[in-house]
């Protein structure tokens, strides 16, 4: 889920955000958005580099060559120059934040809309570009995906928009068949106890 974002974080996004409007408008904010999305998917499914980027030992110089060496050519340049700024004022751990308060700047600005995904094993490109448009069609938004892996959902698909949840996982159908079933057994253990106990005078026998 979106990390909560602060004043701080909303200072550098709204830096990174204008100088993305001026360097080619809505287009280039979208593309530095999703670039932002990339990093942070990427941070968050390595716990080494989310630990290189926080460690207090790897001095300013040493983590900006690192950071040359995995995003260039893999982000804009942009992007890159904003990371190695992050790094050198010492922001770069808040990456996350300052993504999440870059996309509230955009969904302010073209009313896209944040969705969080878990599925039990990882989307591939296609599957998010089918999840999208769909989501599309429905919200009458552009969605803004953001996508984590649940092995335990088993199969399926689990939405959050908001505060709503959409779960669709074969574990939640699963999980709602059990409830179905107790429900309807101590219904129907009720219903017997009831029909026994309005019998008057009955005689009851124990084998």
């Amino acid at each position: 889920m979106a990390a909560q974002t602060d004043t701080l974080a909303r200072i550098y996004a709204r830096s990174l955000f204008e100088l993305s409007d001026e360097a080619g408008g809505r287009d280039k904010i979208l593309e530095v958005a999703d670039e932002l999305t990339q990093i942070c998917e990427l941070v968050c499914g390595d716990a080494s580099l989310l630990e290189y980027l926080e460690s207090p030992v790897i001095d300013t110089a040493r983590r900006a060559l690192g950071l040359k060496t995995i995003f260039t050519n893999r982000v804009t340049d942009l992007v890159l120059r904003f990371l190695l700024v992050l790094n050198a004022n010492g922001r770069i751990s808040r990456i996350e934040t300052i993504h999440a308060a870059f996309d509230e700047l955009v969904l302010e600005a073209w009313g896209r809309i944040e969705v969080n995904v878990w599925t039990a094993t990882p989307l591939d490109s296609a599957g998010k570009d089918m999840l999208s448009s769909r989501l599309h069609e429905i919200l009458r938004k552009e969605p803004v995906l953001h996508t984590w892996t649940d092995p335990t959902l088993i199969g399926g698909i689990r939405i959050r928009i908001g505060d709503r949840l959409i779960d669709g996982s074969v574990a939640a159908r699963l999980k709602q068949l059990e409830k179905s079933l107790r429900t309807q057994g101590n219904h129907k253990i009720s219903a017997g106890s009831d029909k026994f106990m309005n019998v008057p005078n009955r005689e009851v026998h124990f084998e």
